[in-house]
């Protein structure tokens, strides 16, 4: 796999866009972004996925967050950091499932904790693991905005940087709305 690494080249960020076969929540995947523990290691140790559409300011939070670590695929935290981080910014845990599930005040948006979609690559061989997985789908049973997953081995720290940028109440800008998400999103006109 050949992609733009970081400095210390542990890290490598893979515009896959023009791939449609790859899709998440039924959007193409846009980013693929994953980290190595050593510099001559052919294989990702983890993997984030992130699909068009994906807010740019939490990709780019993401990013941050990876550049910022010394080694970026040591997990150093628990997965209760990235849900800590959802409850600090409002977002209620999932009533039957609140150890592994956080929606948005307006249940447009979730985040979770689970099985992985197949074709998730993770450095960690075992059957079966586990990794986040996150989405917004302003009304039920519509197709997805955004979807983005993290593969298990992905630090909760890193995952954790991406969850506050979304449930960041902070306003954005955005050149448009997406239709659906009309009376879930507000806006408002600079002057």
């Amino acid at each position: 796999m050949r992609w733009p690494l970081s400095p210390n080249g542990l890290c490598g960020a893979e515009w896959i866009r023009t791939d449609n076969a790859f899709l998440l929540g039924g959007l193409p995947v846009a980013w693929q972004i994953s980290a190595r523990t050593h510099r001559d290691s052919a294989l990702a140790e983890w993997n984030a996925y992130f699909t068009t559409g994906t807010p740019p300011e939490a990709v780019a939070d993401f990013l941050l967050a990876v550049e910022a670590r010394t080694n970026p695929a040591v997990n150093y935290g628990e997965r209760e950091t990235v849900l800590s981080v959802l409850s600090d910014r409002g977002w209620p845990r999932d009533y039957d499932h609140p150890e592994t599930t956080a929606w948005d005040p307006g249940l447009s948006a979730g985040f979770t904790c689970g099985p992985l979609p197949e074709g998730i690559q993770d450095g960690d061989p075992r059957p079966n693991l586990t990794g986040w997985q996150a989405w917004a789908e302003p009304v039920l049973g519509s197709p997805y905005l955004w979807a983005a997953t993290f593969s298990a081995s992905v630090p909760h720290e890193l995952v954790a940087a991406f969850a506050s940028s979304v449930a960041s109440p902070a306003p954005v800008q955005r050149r448009t709305l997406p239709e659906l998400a009309a009376g879930h999103l507000t806006f408002s006109l600079t002057g």
